[in-house]
């Protein structure tokens, strides 16, 4: 084993990545940087890398808000000569220690290991540790760029690197894996029970028609369900569930584990469905109230009564030692249909009729959920990948978008941050591009919980506007796009109202500049473009 690396070394990768734009040119700076690390820094490095103190699997979170850091006396480069460089492993190892901080005075030992670690690091490399602890880089090593560093590092083939990430959810680990046992080891991953993957994505249409022609004719059409999209895990006796952001959920719903075990005909299975919270006239709840069940640790019994939730599956992705990601989603329908009661199933019709498919979509709205999926039947399961085989059609256009700073209200809003400035996600570099701000479609109490939330991710701050971790993901309904220089992603949202807080999304899931793009253009089948 060589030398322990110092933290000064990704720093300095870190900076070489921000001084180009070239994609080729990253992945040279990140191949290097790969292939000259010991084996067991590789994992934290490429986490770093990310903006994560940690894998993205795993529980462990710093808990660590900008307020605190704010109220840190920074002395910034004031590491002595006689101070030995901080290495990779020694930033990985305070940070466990400061995730792992807990009861009377924890608060203040996680300043005091924050103070202590950048009392030892220069100030021109303190600014990386910093954007490793609010979880936002920014210097372009998205997934992709990561991805190809690590097939150049090893030799292997691109497309074995993105099937393991596709199956692991984790950068870190494919990194791990590729850099100790190469090709290999990459090709020998799997689905493991209990470890999450990252769900499929789907792009949005504007209705059925426009599906029915990129499915060559004919679709599945499902509900789409106002509720929480989970995964479930069995082996033998044991159930796990785990939510969109592949969070442990079992705990907190008992009683979907109870349908898992009694309901689902095999004891050994991974397969996804939508959890909804149900109503006294068997409507669905506000998402609000189906997130109560999911954050709920204590009283749990009670709170079921309280809300009561509906299972309805549709996919399966592992059964009885098989993975099924390369079979047609046809196939894998069959196979859930043999699997489990009709009731448990999501409202689906296989269909090349217009009229039925609306019929559909007015039955979905008329049911209280938000509109139809569209599956083709040809498609095959492609873990955290966005693309036209799976399409979601809705009645108003929305986007899910990240809060990245707030302005302090007035009149009857002062007290509160209720002016939130909202952000894409730039999918090519990974910044957070704002789009405008909003006040609408917020109550009192959700004004007053919201700032207390912005006020722990505070970054920095001026006498209006507080900037802040981008942490937050809100669903966003708006009229029109339009272009604006005014703002970062040079689009500005009219009329923009938040419609929900997206509590099972985290920041990198929001909506990206180019699907932006793409509906700021589909705009102009139905009126002309502005001239300029």
């Amino acid at each position: 084993m060589n030398e322990p690396t110092a933290f000064a070394r990704f720093a300095e990768t870190c900076r070489a990545l921000e001084s180009t734009t070239k994609r080729t040119e990253k992945v040279s700076y990140l191949i290097k940087f790969l292939t000259g690390l010991n084996k067991n820094e590789v994992g934290p490095a490429v986490c770093f890398l990310t903006g994560r103190p940690f894998p993205e699997s795993d529980s462990r979170v710093l808990d660590v808000g900008g307020q605190t850091l704010w109220k840190i006396d920074r002395q910034s480069g004031q590491s002595t000569l006689v101070s030995k460089p901080v290495t990779i492993l020694e930033v990985y190892d305070t940070f466990d220690k400061i995730a792992t901080a807990s009861g009377t005075g924890s608060r203040q030992r996680k300043e005091n290991l924050i103070d202590v670690l950048l009392s030892r690091v220069p100030e021109q490399d303190a600014q990386y540790l910093m954007r490793i602890v609010f979880g936002e880089m920014r210097i372009g090593a998205v997934d992709g760029v990561v991805l190809d560093a690590i097939a150049g590092a090893t030799s292997a083939k691109p497309e074995i690197v993105r099937r393991a990430h596709m199956l692991l959810g984790d950068l870190s680990k494919v990194a791990e894996l590729a850099l100790t046992e190469g090709s290999e080891g990459l090709k020998r991953v799997g689905v493991q029970l209990f470890v999450p993957i990252k769900p499929m994505l789907a792009e949005m249409a504007q209705d059925p028609q426009e599906v029915l022609k990129e499915h060559g004719g004919v679709t599945a059409f499902e509900f789409k369900y106002d509720g929480a999209r989970v995964q479930i895990h069995r082996f033998n006796k044991e159930v796990k569930i785990f939510s969109r952001r592949l969070t442990d959920v079992s705990d907190s719903l008992p009683d979907i584990v109870d349908l898992a075990k009694n309901r689902v005909r095999s004891s050994q299975f991974l397969i996804e469905g939508e959890v909804v919270a149900i109503g006294k006239n068997e409507k669905p709840l506000p998402f609000q109230d189906l997130m109560r069940r999911f954050r709920r640790v204590h009283d749990i019994g009670a709170m079921a009564k309280e809300i009561p939730l509906k299972l309805f599956l549709f996919d399966v992705i592992f059964l009885d030692g098989i993975l099924l990601i390369d079979a047609p989603y046809k196939e894998r329908w069959s196979t859930l249909e043999r699997l489990t009661d009709k009731e448990l199933l999501a409202t689906r019709i296989v269909t090349g009729d217009l009229l039925e498919a609306k019929k559909l979509m007015d039955a979905s709205i008329e049911a209280g959920h938000e509109g139809l999926m569209a599956k083709d039947l040809k498609s095959t399961y492609t873990p955290g990948v966005r693309g036209k085989k799976w399409f979601k059609i809705k009645l108003a256009e929305q986007l899910d978008l990240v809060i990245i700073a707030a302005d302090w209200g007035s009149g009857r809003r002062h007290g509160w941050l209720s002016n939130y400035h909202l952000a894409v996600r730039d999918e090519e570099t990974g910044e957070y591009l704002d789009v405008g701000k909003t006040f609408k479609g917020l109550t009192d109490e959700e004004f007053t919980q919201t700032t207390k939330q912005l006020l722990e991710l505070k970054t920095a701050e001026n006498d209006y506007t507080v900037y802040v971790k981008p942490s937050i993901v809100v669903e966003v309904a708006f009229n029109e796009i339009q272009r604006s220089p005014r703002y970062k992603s040079k689009f500005a949202l009219r009329f923009a109202r938040i419609t929900k807080f997206r509590e099972d999304k985290g920041p990198q899931e929001a909506d990206t500049l180019g699907r932006l793009q793409r509906l700021y253009e589909n705009q102009f089948r139905y009126k002309a473009p502005a001239d300029f």
